[in-house]
C-alpha cells in the first residue's frame, strides 16, 4: 500500500514566528530588565557573602592593606588613618588633622566627613567602624588598632 501524503510536502499552513521578548516590549526596556534582574542577584550573592563573612569573622585575620582597600578611596584616607594610628587610643581633632594633611588643602568638616564615609564603606563591608569618636577627638577603633598592630609587626619582621 502507497500513502497518499508524503513526507516532502509543506504543511497546509506555515507556523508562526515567534516574537522575542526584545521585539515585544522594546530593546532599551528588555535590557533595563535585564540589568535589574542581573544587579538583584549580584546583591543577593553580597548579602550571601556577608552573611558566610559574619559567621566566620572571628576565624579571619585582618591586615592594614585590606582595611585600606575597603574604607580608603585615595591617598588622603590613608594619611588620616596612619595619623590616627599614631595619636593612640587618645586620638586627634580635625583641626590637628587639618594641620598634618596641610599639603592635601583638606578642611576640618571634610576630615570628619571622610572618617564617615570610610566607617560607612568597612560597616558595609565587615560590620565594623574603622574609626569613632571621643569626644571631639577621633580616634581608631579597637578591631583597626588591632589590624594596624599586627600588620606592623608583620611589617617589620
Amino acid at each position: 500500500m502507497h500513502s497518499d501524503m508524503e513526507t516532502t510536502e509543506k504543511p497546509a499552513q506555515n507556523p508562526k514566528k515567534k516574537r522575542s521578548q526584545s521585539d515585544k516590549i522594546g530593546r532599551l526596556k528588555y535590557n533595563q530588565q535585564l540589568l535589574k534582574q542581573t544587579l538583584s542577584e549580584i546583591e543577593e550573592v553580597k548579602l550571601m557573602l556577608r552573611t558566610i563573612f559574619a559567621g566566620l569573622k572571628g576565624s579571619f585575620n585582618f591586615e592594614k592593606s585590606l582595611l585600606e582597600r575597603v574604607a580608603c578611596e585615595d591617598e588622603v584616607d590613608r594619611e588620616i588613618l596612619r595619623f590616627l594610628f599614631e595619636a593612640g587610643s587618645f586620638g586627634l581633632l580635625p583641626k590637628e588633622l587639618v594641620a598634618k594633611l596641610e599639603q592635601f588643602k583638606v578642611a576640618r568638616h571634610q576630615v570628619s566627613r571622610r572618617i564617615l564615609r570610610m566607617n560607612k564603606q568597612l560597616e558595609k563591608e565587615f560590620g565594623e567602624q574603622i574609626a569613632e569618636q571621643r569626644g571631639w577627638h577621633w580616634a581608631l577603633t579597637r578591631f583597626s588598632m588591632d589590624a594596624w598592630g599586627t600588620s606592623d609587626v608583620a611589617e617589620k619582621n
